[in-house]
């Protein structure tokens, strides 16, 4: 397993490096000049040159990858934001905390509730709650998250006014109790996690629905309950394990998915993530901060896929043996 793991972490080395080639030359190739955000229609030409030269705009594109590339491997140093001037991966980290709290909670909870209606619906399949569940997790799948999003702001916070509409940032947290900080962050998060969890759950517990029907239909199944041996025991100690599997798969797959639509949800209400940062950036043409949070998206996704392998090689035996 240790074998198949370091194989994996040395395949991630050349994708990463694909990544980086193919983003920085497609952000380069984008209609518009960065160095215009810093310059107004006025700006004389030799002010406009002397800016695009501080900035390394002046350099061929392939140059100037390469360059980035220099600093990156050799100093760590992911360049400096062409708005504020701030390190590239100071400002990426500031909001990396939010943004995993807002991933890590929607995948949590996606988790622990897919997976037992999913093993309900499997049990008890075709049952009133089975088609239930079944049309409802259809309208999940069929609803954009952008536009889940603006439904449950218009409902939640301007219609009845149910929930504060509330943007948080480490300067409102000054002069909070605990009790406050707590009730400000669940607030905060309560809509954006809604609507993050809302599709996983609709995909994943159809997932584990099949393929628990389809485990709870082997062999070896039949030959348990032919023995007296419990309903539970044979659900959650002999069919779970292999109906898992495809889940596990999917759960690590899936994370392409959820980062982009973090990215929008963020956006939308006002997250100080990652991934607002990263739209920001995109109006602002900040080439750095846009590589930053693109390599930055890339190394977390590549690392839940390889923890899907792990937990595969943990449900999987033969996973561990290859």
């Amino acid at each position: 397993m240790l074998r198949f793991i370091l194989k994996r972490i040395f395949f991630s080395i050349p994708i990463l490096f694909a990544v980086t080639i193919i983003t920085f030359f497609v952000l380069h190739a984008a209609p518009g000049d960065p160095a215009d955000i810093l310059m107004n229609p006025r700006t004389k030409p030799e002010d406009r040159a002397r800016i695009r030269k501080n900035l390394g705009l002046d350099k061929p594109v392939y140059i100037q990858y390469i360059i980035w590339l220099k600093n990156l491997v050799t100093k760590g140093d992911m360049g400096y934001s062409m708005v504020d001037g701030r390190p590239v991966f100071a400002t990426i980290m500031e909001r990396m905390p939010a943004t995993i709290a807002l991933m890590g909670t929607s995948y949590f909870l996606s988790i622990i509730l897919a997976i037992p209606l999913g093993i309900y619906c499997a049990v008890h399949r075709n049952s009133v709650f089975d088609h239930i569940l079944t049309f409802l997790s259809f309208i999940g799948l069929s609803i954009p998250s952008f536009w889940l999003a603006l439904i449950v702001i218009y409902l939640f916070v301007i219609k009845y006014n149910s929930i504060p509409f509330i943007s948080i940032g480490p300067p409102s947290f000054e002069g909070m109790g605990l009790l406050e900080l707590v009730k400000t962050i669940f607030l905060s998060m309560f809509l954006p996690v809604m609507v993050l969890t809302v599709r996983n759950i609709a995909v994943w517990s159809r997932y584990i629905r099949s393929s628990m029907v389809e485990t709870l239909q082997e062999d070896y199944i039949r030959t348990a309950r032919s023995l007296g041996i419990s309903e539970n025991t044979i659900i959650y100690k002999y069919a779970f394990k292999p109906a898992i599997l495809p889940m596990i798969t999917l759960v690590g797959l899936s994370l392409p998915n959820v980062a982009a639509g973090s990215f929008v949800i963020e956006y939308i209400f006002a997250w100080p993530g990652i991934g607002r940062l990263g739209i920001q950036a995109m109006a602002q043409r900040n080439y750095p901060i846009m590589m930053g949070d693109i390599l930055i998206a890339s190394v977390m996704i590549i690392a839940a896929n390889l923890l899907a392998d792990i937990a595969y090689g943990w449900a999987d035996p033969r996973i561990r043996r290859s």
